[in-house]
């Protein structure tokens, strides 16, 4: 891409970096242009923590793409059949998360484009057409996720039929609406809100699970019978699917330029070490609600004669008998609500980002999140019409499972990007990052295809 006028404020020397900033403005070319550099930065000067509160909410919001209630499913089934044994599965998958979440902002500071801007930029039409079209069924995987969770604790919470409560769930796309009206900060704040819920909840439910911490440490150490046993692989790779998000990918380069962070090079690196905090921070509270649910499913289930409880309804109407607790299936079901809420706002955003930089199409919000969520509801009142709750159970671990199989058009083009210098100049990854961040893609890739292979053969 040549030099023109997305040219910025000290940019990058033009031999080292062949992408340029969007000028304030310039709508045309920014991520999310109704609230890009829309939060103001504490001057320099101010004490690190200042500067780092205000960077605190990207990752945030990410971190709820890793904690929605697709992870639910595969985290309970895992526990509730296998006890402590996928804990590291669900670790490994969380660091492969913040290794790629932190490269996804990397590209965002750096270049001044979401991950769909930079594919659109370097990508031939034909490919564009085709990361477009896996981007947006993951999408609509993740919102299917999120119409059944948000669906069943409304159920479980009050008795509203499943139908009933996948057509409430489209009320979510106002909530989004509303914040975003009101300001960036006032959607992290409901989001983080949230968050703190759902890890209140499941830090009471471990409290009175009391699980041997000797069996929950073992499980952190991986095992071959990961490997070996095809049902423990299949719902591993369904843990990973659900844990390492692609939207996300797309999703956190976009929304880390909404900090009005200096576009020179001392600027964006500050701008990309607190992003990077920030995202680390947010994905190891991911990991305690994660490692939580199998944690509960393992000590509740497994070690009861319950190992087949892999449904949700299962989970919620056994927690309190066996606990002995009798909120213990309330909590459960107001942090599933939570989740399905919060996920809600994330699908939004990466909807919109994806729209907008493969396809430079701009429509209104309430279109874009009205017409994701009409299509995911529709595959809902067909299932449940025909198979009832536990066909809605099994669609939801199958939408984990696409999820997992669009990972790859996400995380090769975040880690071809980032490690070339043409494009990001001196921020380009190093050698060993690189080779990590590959190593990374290759272990998806690989999962992938034996998941593949499992499936059709």
């Amino acid at each position: 891409m040549t030099q023109d006028s997305h040219s910025s404020v000290s940019p990058l020397p033009p031999q080292k970096s062949a992408w340029r900033f969007a000028k304030t403005g310039d709508a045309d070319s920014q991520s999310l242009p109704e609230v890009f550099a829309s939060i103001k930065l504490p001057a320099a000067g101010t004490p690190w923590f200042k500067r780092f509160l205000a960077f605190i909410g990207p990752g945030y919001m990410v971190s709820v793409g890793y904690m929605d209630p697709g992870n639910w499913a595969t985290d309970l089934q895992g526990g509730a059949q296998f006890g402590y044994t996928l804990l590291a599965v669900i670790m490994l998958s969380n660091l492969m998360a913040i290794l790629l979440q932190a490269l996804s902002a990397r590209l965002g500071i750096a270049t001044g484009r979401d991950l769909a801007q930079a594919c659109r930029d370097h990508f031939p039409p034909a490919i564009n057409i085709v990361l477009w079209l896996a981007c947006e069924l993951a999408i609509i995987a993740c919102d299917l996720a999120e119409v059944i969770g948000t669906a069943v604790a409304l159920q479980l919470l009050f008795g509203i039929p499943l139908l009933g409560g996948a057509i409430i769930s489209v009320l979510d796309a106002f909530i989004v609406l509303f914040l975003m009206n009101r300001g960036f900060r006032y959607l992290e704040a409901f989001v983080i809100g949230l968050l703190s819920i759902i890890a209140i909840c499941f830090g009471v439910q471990i409290v009175a699970a009391a699980p041997p911490v000797a069996e929950v440490l073992k499980g952190f150490i991986p095992s071959p019978e990961i490997i070996t046993n095809s049902q423990m692989l299949y719902i591993a790779i369904g843990i990973i699917g659900a844990t390492v998000m692609p939207h996300n990918l797309y999703l956190h380069s976009a929304i880390v330029q909404t900090r009005a962070f200096e576009h020179t090079l001392p600027g964006r690196k500050e701008a990309i070490r607190w992003a990077t905090w920030d995202s680390t921070i947010a994905l190891m509270l991911a990991l305690f609600i994660n490692a939580a649910i199998l944690i509960v499913a393992a000590a509740t289930f497994h070690t009861t004669g319950h190992q087949n409880v892999a449904e949700i309804e299962d989970a919620y109407r056994l927690l309190s008998p066996i606990l002995g607790l009798g909120i213990a299936s309330t909590l459960f079901a107001v942090a599933l609500l939570a989740a399905g809420t919060n996920s809600t706002v994330t699908g939004t955003l990466a909807g919109q980002i994806i729209m907008e930089g493969f396809l430079r199409l701009r429509i209104p919000h309430w279109m874009r999140r009205l017409l994701t969520r009409g299509l995911a509801i529709i595959p809902v009142i067909v299932v449940t019409a025909l198979y009832g709750s536990k066909g809605v159970g099994e669609l939801l671990m199958l939408s984990q499972v696409i999820l997992s199989m669009q990972l790859p058009f996400a995380v090769i083009p975040l880690v071809m990007f980032v490690s070339d210098r043409r494009k990001m100049g001196e921020l380009a990854i190093s050698r060993k990052i690189t080779i990590l961040a590959w190593g990374v893609a290759t272990v998806i890739l690989i999962l992938n295809f034996k998941l593949l292979y499992d499936t059709l053969f």
